[in-house]
Order: C-alpha cells, then structure tokens, then sequence
C-alpha cells in the first residue's frame, strides 16, 4: 500500500545528527511547491490551515476539518506527511487513540499530539499527560503510524523546560516514535537527545539562525518550522496592503514569483 510505502520512507529518515528538514505547507499548492523542490517529507500546520480559513491559531480547527486537510495534502504529494493535530482533539485517551486510527486512515504518515488543552493552553497533569501518550502509542503501533509526542506546556508556563524534558522522557520511555519539545534552549535538546529517541526541533526563535549542519550537530533528526512560512506570508500580505492601500506604494509585486515559475512547480 502507499501509505505503509511512505510510513516507512518516514520513519527511516529519521537519523540523529542528520535531520531531515520536514517544511510545513498550508494548503495543497504551498505543498505541491515544497515537495517538487525537493522536501523529502512534509508536515501539516494547524496555525497555517486556520490562517486559509479566517481562524486564529489554537484550537479553532476541528478533527473533521484537519482530517480532510490531512488527506488533500497526502492526496497531492507522494511524500511522507505528518499531521500536526494539536492535543489529539479530546481530552481522554480513547479519544487520542481514535484520532490516531483516523489520521492512518487519512493517509498520513505520522502525527503529532501534544500535552495541553489546547483550547485552555493549561498543561494536563503529569498522569493524564503520559496516559494519553502511552494510548497515542498503542494505536500508532496497531496503525502503522509514526508518533510523535510534544511537550508544549512550557510555552505556555504551565511548566518550565525541565518539566518538558522529564515528560519527553517519560514519553520517549513509553515508545513514542520522536519526542518533541518546542523553542527549548541548547542544554535541553541534548537532554532529549540523550533519550536514544528521535527529536523534532523547531527552526524558530534564536534556533532559526543556525544551518541545518549546525541544528545535525545538536543531534537532532528532524527539522520542522511548524507556521513560520505561513507567518512569512501574512507578513508580506499585511505589509504589502498596507503600502498600497495607505501609500499607493506597489513596488513590493517587484518582487512575485513568475506565473511560469509557479506553473512549472504545480504541474511538473
């Protein structure tokens, strides 16, 4: 099948001091672009999706609309893609583990779930956190899927990053497939690394400034950038209405990408 095809293809890129860089499209012809310039995988961004639909970041995306995005990406490309779906959208670990099964069915090749409520950004408690984890991980491993599990909750502090670093372990500990700690500093990513496990790192905040050879150096696996592109565009949206409609400045098109350019990309 095509999906056990590109679960594999997934799961064996992952090679510590070696990251392969995982860009993070928003909809089908921002990952059509990404993939035929060479990405060798793909992951979704709910940040990204909810900006295409007029949402704010943090869960505003239902499972019913992230699944159907999920497959649209999977659909377009034939790259490995992996699903960022937030908390698994519930609570309770039944609920995560049939986020898991859906998410094969969709045709991704991994998926991400995180430790908060995200319609709270409160961190669940240690217990709960990993009993979600451990059934995210059953189900992974009866899916064929590969499962990362994110410490998120010192973003929002509901803990710091020693707290992130215990979780990851104890999720690393319980099989999860990569761990994922976001925006974490030096010292923390070689505690995670430390596990044996596969780590994710965001290139965001003072991260963004090193190459990939140096993020490898770190011994990381993979590299994500999670709405940076997204943001990227709305950037130059904002800016350039704003010339225009304030200034009747337009010289920010000087700097489009050729329709031919962009054809060739959506078509090849």
């Amino acid at each position: 099948m095509r999906r056990d095809r590109l679960t594999e293809q997934f799961r064996g890129m992952h090679i510590p001091s070696q990251p392969i860089v995982m860009p993070n499209p928003w909809d089908i012809g921002s990952a059509k672009i990404m993939a035929r310039l060479g990405a060798q995988a793909l992951g979704t961004t709910s940040a990204g999706h909810g900006f295409t639909l007029g949402l704010t970041d943090g869960g505003q995306i239902s499972r019913e609309l992230a699944l159907q995005h999920a497959a649209d990406i999977c659909a377009a490309v034939d790259v490995p893609v992996n699903g960022d779906f937030e908390n698994g959208f519930g609570d309770d670990p039944e609920t995560v583990a049939e986020t898991v099964w859906l998410a094969a069915e969709a045709g991704l090749a991994g998926l991400s779930i995180e430790d908060i409520n995200v319609r709270t950004t409160e961190a669940y408690p240690f217990d709960l956190a990993l009993a979600r984890i451990k059934s995210a991980i059953a189900a992974a491993r009866a899916a064929k899927i590969v499962l990362t599990a994110r410490a998120d909750g010192w973003i929002y502090k509901s803990y710091d990053q020693a707290e992130a670093l215990r979780r990851c372990r104890a999720f690393a500990e319980a099989g999860a497939d990569v761990i994922y700690a976001p925006l974490v500093n030096p010292e923390t990513i070689r505690g995670l690394v430390a596990t044996g496990t596969p780590v994710n790192l965001l290139a965001a905040g003072a991260v963004r400034d090193l190459t990939v050879e140096q993020m490898g150096a770190l011994g990381i696996a993979r590299i994500s950038i999670g709405g940076g592109l997204a943001r990227v565009t709305q950037r130059v949206v904002i800016d350039g209405t704003r010339a225009m409609l304030e200034q009747g400045d337009f010289t920010i098109l000087n700097g489009a990408a050729s329709g031919a350019d962009v054809d060739a990309l959506l078509t090849s």
